[in-house]
């Protein structure tokens, strides 16, 4: 998905000219949106009349939805980011939990030359940030690198030279290889007038599919085990079903029709925006759709190894909605990671390490926004206002970090529902028996009162540990407080339980797989509706039941514990670019 919808008025702009405004506000609303234009933020969640009402959460830690993908939590870097290596920058990006690290930057990768480290315009960049300085930086972090081969300016044999030079040549194992960023946006549709550099005179699907064989071919030759991965367009999305004059399908059932047996994974990128935060944060609901769509694509033209075929998430961002860096942001990725991740993604890498901005700061609810699509401050400048220091976290940064209290790679996700969209909630399962269950409150005004029950667990009696984020914090928080069976939360806050098992309980059974759909769901183009979390793990017939225990004992768990949500209730009392891309604006990326 591309916010560059050429449909608009607004265009992306050359490489490292003057950044225009930072992401389209394109709209997925499928019925008529309120907009609430006011200095405090816009389109928030309504606050009650009088107490909030608790919210229920089940919990099943009887049923899987797969495990934590061992490199999943992914971060964009870019070849203009001469900061992109620091050890502080290092150290931030270990400790937030960053497992996978993408190079060498959006839209930059399709003029990138990677043996001269230079644009296509001669342009060098910063020293410090070649691939071997990159290989470098993500050791240090411990994060998997996953590479765009050149394939705007590039050829096949250009790509075959770096996997060699990578894997042969210097040892480093580069598993994942893009072909191309973003190559849709050619111009190939709409005006003619894309953002994305692909200097093939034929710019269709079928010659990037053609193409895209050549390069598999190519850099399969020297490592047998590279992993090549197809760009396509996200589901739902432009230009996702447009079809230019002559052609008889769209790009995603053209490229796969040609290439579906060359490739090892499928590439969307996640740009839901929104008009209000209130859309942004409803924006998880639809990524079951989209999975669905792509597994229905994916089983259609790969043949015998649909199975093997990975969903990577290469960029992902609030960008296109009012909030980048404030709140609002925090809590869209972390519910937005954990539910491509329960939904079967292998990799989802946000949109940027850095990123600058040409844009004054906005208020969002209260609080500061910079309107900057990078966890960490490029330290620029835009309206007569600066941001904080360079390499400050904003709060997106402890939105990801808030993942590390949750689960770590190899843990067992479990089906968890909530009983209103204000509250989302993600579970985990670790090895070592314990479960940890992250809520998310997307009222800005309103703490939510929560009870929880278990179904295939039963936690221990007593105040539990938690790890949280609340707006205006700069840090988690870790302290003991509630039970496994009420909580209050915070309004916009990220609070993760960390439980363990009732003494002689042992945890529970291992988890059991989820039933799988066998009908494609449909993609939802309209921000309403639940979150598509709640439903993983259900009936395939769709049906919900109406009770605690008859949800929970239609999974089979063996054992269904609720608890009162008396005694153990928390109150919450008041006091208690560089590689600027904008997402296509990459002025500063030679600061």
């Amino acid at each position: 998905m591309s916010p560059n919808d050429p449909r608009t008025a607004e265009q992306p702009m050359p490489w490292r000219r003057t950044p225009r405004r930072s992401r389209l506000r394109r709209r997925f609303v499928a019925g008529a949106v309120a907009v609430l234009a006011a200095s405090a933020g816009v389109g928030v969640l309504a606050p009650s009349a009088g107490a909030a009402p608790t919210v229920d959460i089940r919990v099943n830690a009887g049923t899987s939805l797969g495990t934590v993908p061992s490199s999943g939590t992914g971060l964009n870097t870019g070849v203009g980011d001469d900061h992109m290596g620091t050890a502080k920058v290092s150290s931030l990006m270990k400790a937030a939990g960053v497992r996978q690290l993408r190079y060498p930057g959006g839209s930059g990768a399709d003029v990138y030359h990677w043996k001269t480290h230079t644009m296509d315009d001669g342009y060098r960049n910063p020293s410090n940030t070649d691939f071997d300085h990159f290989m470098a930086t993500a050791k240090t972090v411990g994060a998997r690198p996953i590479v765009t081969a050149n394939y705007g300016s590039g050829t096949p044999q250009e790509a075959a030279d770096w996997v060699k030079y990578a894997n042969v040549t210097k040892g480093y194992g580069v598993k994942y290889w893009e072909i191309g960023n973003e190559v849709y946006g050619n111009g190939y549709y709409g005006d003619g007038k894309g953002w994305e550099t692909d200097k093939h005179a034929d710019k269709s699907p079928r010659e990037y599919a053609k193409n895209l064989v050549a390069y598999a071919k190519a850099m399969k030759a020297v490592d047998p085990k590279a992993k090549i991965g197809a760009v396509l367009t996200t589901p739902g999305g432009w230009p996702d079903k447009e079809k230019a004059p002559g052609d008889s399908a769209d790009w995603n059932n053209t490229v796969l029709s040609i290439a579906g047996s060359s490739i090892d994974f499928a590439i969307v990128h996640w740009y839901p925006g929104g008009t209000t935060t209130d859309d942004l944060l409803k924006t998880p609901s639809r990524i079951a759709g989209v999975t669905s769509e792509l597994r229905s694509l994916i089983a259609k033209y790969t043949g015998s190894h649909a199975a093997s075929v990975e969903i990577a998430v290469t960029e992902n961002g609030a960008v296109g909605s009012p909030a980048q860096t404030s709140q609002a942001a925090a809590l869209f990725a972390s519910d937005t990671y954990m539910t491509w991740f329960e939904q079967g993604a292998t990799h989802v890498d946000w949109w940027n390490l850095h990123n600058g901005t040409d844009q004054a700061p906005t208020t969002v609810n209260g609080q500061i926004d910079y309107q900057d699509g990078g966890i960490l401050s490029a330290g620029t400048c835009a309206g007569g206002k600066c941001e904080p220091a360079r390499d400050t976290p904003f709060p997106i940064y402890w939105g990801i970090r808030s993942l590390t209290a949750l689960a770590k790679p190899g843990d067992t996700m479990v089906k968890a529902s909530s009983g209103n969209t204000s509250v989302a909630v993600h579970a985990v399962r670790s090895s070592n028996g314990a479960l940890n269950v992250m809520l998310i409150n997307k009222s800005p005004q309103n703490a939510a009162p929560v009870s929880l029950s278990y179904a295939g667990y039963t936690p221990a009696a007593g105040a539990v540990t938690t790890v949280s984020y609340a707006q205006g914090d700069t840090a988690l928080t870790t302290t003991k407080r509630g039970t496994a069976a009420a909580q209050t939360l915070p309004p916009y806050s990220i609070t993760t339980l960390q439980l363990k098992p009732a003494p002689g309980t042992a945890g529970a059974a291992k988890p059991t797989p989820a039933p799988t759909p066998t009908v494609a769901a449909p993609v939802v183009s309209g921000t309403t509706g639940t979150r598509a979390q709640g439903e993983i793990g259900a009936r395939v017939d769709g049906t919900t039941p109406s009770s605690t225990s008859g949800d929970l004992a239609s999974t089979g768990a063996s054992t269904t514990v609720t608890y009162s949500a008396v005694g153990g209730l928390l109150v919450i009392a008041a006091g208690g670019m560089l590689l600027l891309r904008g997402r296509r604006s990459r002025a500063l990326h030679r600061k």
